[in-house]
């Protein structure tokens, strides 16, 4: 599926009239069916959408055969992604936010069968040769489009198009099994979650019984009257997890809880040595040494030596710092327990950082969420948009049969003079059967239809917060509100983005690039400049006090030092796990194990095996250094640009005309560049590496 949907799953323009089967999102109250599209008033119409998606694509597989001009084999090639990606997108989105079954089960079948056609068109040798001419045809002028021949053909080479039929069909078989290992991967984290016991019920704090569920025990078997011990079972799923270990005093607790989660499902261990070998397979079939090698050849950083020589420098720079903060965690806990040999364990992080927050800072963390209810926090994102950018987001009636659940929100972003610029549903609250998590789930992508007529991006984005049981509002915690933003990073990456061609809309860009500007936003959560533009108390009104915003401000760089260095544990684990392969298959979890020891100041407790539910090793394989790309890319553009007055006009058209409108269609350290200035990126062994001076001095990382 390389060549056709880019790095986010996201027409003939003269002699074919073009067939949306999203119906451009309009203000009306006809009855329509989900996201607008007529066809989805029923969990059937999914097999209508693909019935149609394929129909029309193969027009204009059958009109590229013909080898048209070199401009119109392009344009071709792009409706049909445009075409797929809705059925793909749309699917997907279905797939983790419908609450009616039905319609989860038909996008789970609308999802295998378009993936199916995909990879007839991905191992199509006609369409490759028609990419190929109109990549050599000199009549090709357009940059972007020249950018869209260069993607697709090498995308097209990625999935071995240019093998031998044995080679190839090989290559199919090794994907088919990599999709198998990652749903088997994500089945089994389903099935397998892990729970501890803990006896007596009083060992769990009662401000955490909303997370765990009672059970109890026979305490004494045998006797004539059986006794009852009432106790609690903890779940290990993230959400609770966190918790726990942040906000439960009891050692033995959080130990039980810290190894059982990073002890199931143990079946991930050998489900992660399938992937790896496969991966580890391709990679070879196309000339590569490893699959990070092949992963890699198109993202900035361009090779493993890059990758490496950038982790390995900051990993340096970040450890003398970490040591400080690892210190002064270890001497509170003595402090704390009189015992001057006792050691900090793993389990003790998440806890210790938290008091020595609250400590240090008079930090109230349950009185933060008070002025961050759900509702003020749309109100930001209207007050970023009108700032930066003189635009509006203005709320939409959906039509009837067009949400998914009463829940959702439609905004449009309007802008005065432009119009509307595109389309966001918001499915922020949790509920039973939902994607656990935060995320940006593309509808349809933005492109040019017409020199008169562009078609706007429709996106969600969805996420899980809920309400106290004490409260009635929904209120964020500031974790959850930097989460938030990161997201809206990629929803706006997503709306103002303009480019040509779909293929490149919005955050289909360098893969190590993308999530730049979803950092950028995070930093737009923590300046009091902002929050106090819309954070105010759920009740009273009054707005955050500054004192409160500098607490968290400090709290966030208390142990930055030992946070960074974790990411970067994480991706030296999946550079690592997909590098060079001496032995099959190779024991991931000395692999983690002898990295935790290298660039942590952590020990591995026995009897673990973390990266058994570190999903990002399957859909960021070889990819998870991005983050921290971003991370630095964000902090220079933030200092550079941003920081001095973050909501000004002159600060928003920047980052638009220079930046967030290009999505994909340009190269991507020249936008950085020209947004920045020079020095944000720099050559490195023939790749490019961030400055990492700004993040450094963001978080006093350096003495």
């Amino acid at each position: 599926m390389y060549a056709l949907i880019r790095k986010s799953p996201s027409i003939l323009r003269s002699k074919f009239n073009i067939r949306y089967f999203i119906s451009p999102a309009v203000h009306r109250m006809e009855e329509t069916g989900l996201y607008g599209c007529h066809h989805l008033k029923n969990p059937r119409g999914f097999q209508r959408i693909v019935d149609d998606a394929i129909e029309r694509s193969n027009e204009l597989v059958s009109y590229i055969s013909r080898m048209p001009s070199a401009l119109d084999i392009i344009n071709a090639m792009d409706e049909i992604s445009n075409t797929v990606c809705q059925v793909v997108d749309s699917a997907e989105l279905c797939r983790n936010t419908h609450p009616d079954r039905e319609y989860v089960d038909e996008a789970l079948k609308a999802s295998m069968r378009i993936n199916e056609y995909l990879h007839y068109l991905n191992t199509n040798i006609t369409l490759y040769d028609a990419v190929v001419k109109a990549e050599r045809d000199q009549t090709l002028t357009s940059e972007e489009a020249k950018r869209v021949a260069r993607d697709l053909r090498v995308d097209f080479e990625k999935g071995g198009i240019h093998l031998c039929a044995e080679k190839k069909e090989r290559v199919s078989q090794l994907n088919a099994e990599i999709a198998k290992c990652c749903a088997q991967y994500n089945e089994n984290i389903v099935k397998e979650p892990g729970y501890v016991d803990v006896y007596p019920a009083s060992r769990i704090p009662k401000n955490l019984h909303n997370l765990v569920k009672p059970v109890n025990r026979i305490t004494s078997p045998g006797s004539i009257v059986n006794i009852r011990e009432k106790g609690f079972r903890i779940v290990t799923e993230p959400s609770t997890v966190s918790t726990l270990l942040q906000w439960t005093s009891d050692d033995e607790v959080r130990k039980m809880t810290y190894i059982k989660n990073n002890s199931v499902p143990h079946a991930n261990l050998g489900v992660l040595d399938k992937l790896i070998a496969a991966r580890h397979e391709i990679s070879q079939i196309m000339g590569y040494k490893s699959y990070v090698e092949y992963a890699l050849q198109s993202n900035m950083a361009s090779s493993p030596d890059v990758v490496s020589s950038f982790l390995v420098e900051l990993s340096k720079t970040v450890q003398p710092k970490a040591v400080e903060e690892f210190e002064s965690m270890r001497d509170f806990k003595r402090r704390k327990t009189s015992q001057q040999d006792v050691e900090l364990e793993p389990w003790d992080e998440a806890y210790i950082a938290r008091s020595m927050k609250s400590s240090a800072y008079n930090l109230d963390f349950s009185a933060v969420s008070s002025y961050f209810s759900l509702s003020q926090c749309i109100e930001g994102f209207k007050v970023l948009v009108e700032s930066l950018f003189g635009m509006k987001f203005v709320n939409i009636p959906l039509a009837p049969g067009e949400s998914w659940h009463p829940d959702v929100i439609k905004m449009a972003l309007h802008q005065p003079n432009e119009g509307d610029l595109g389309y966001i549903y918001l499915d922020l609250n949790s509920r039973n059967g939902k994607y656990p998590g935060c995320a940006h789930f593309a509808i349809r992508g933005g492109r040019r239809v017409s020199k008169t007529e562009y078609q706007l991006p429709v996106i969600a984005l969805v996420c899980n917060f809920s309400k106290s049981r004490s409260s009635r509002v929904v209120g964020l915690n500031h974790s959850d509100v930097d989460t938030l933003f990161h997201e809206f990073g990629h929803a706006l990456h997503s709306l103002l983005s303009r480019t040509d061609y779909q293929h490149f809309s919005g955050t289909r860009v360098a893969f190590d690039m993308a999530e730049t500007p979803s950092n950028l936003f995070e930093c737009y959560a923590w300046d009091y400049r902002v929050l106090k533009k819309f954070a105010k108390h759920y009740s009273t009104g009054d707005i955050i006090p500054e004192k409160l915003v500098t607490s968290l401000q400090g709290s966030k760089r208390m142990f930055a030092a030992m946070e960074l260095q974790q990411q970067i544990f994480y991706a030296l684990v999946d550079q690592t796990l997909y590098g060079d392969k001496t032995l099959s298959p190779i024991d991931t979890t000395s692999v983690v194990a002898d990295l935790r020891k290298q660039h942590t100041n952590w020990k591995h407790v026995e009897g673990t095996h973390w990266q058994t539910r570190f999903s990002h090793l399957l859909y960021y394989g070889a990819g998870y250094y991005s983050y921290l790309y971003a991370k630095c890319f964000a902090s220079t553009i933030w200092e550079r640009v941003c920081k001095d007055d973050p909501l000004s006009l002159e600060t928003g058209t920047a980052i638009r005309t220079k930046f967030l409108q290009h999505g994909g269609a340009k190269d991507p350290a020249q936008l950085l560049n020209d947004l920045a200035g020079d020095g944000i990126t720099r050559r490195q062994n023939g790749g490019i590496i961030p400055d990492i001076t700004s993040l450094c001095r963001e978080l006093n990382l350096r003495n």
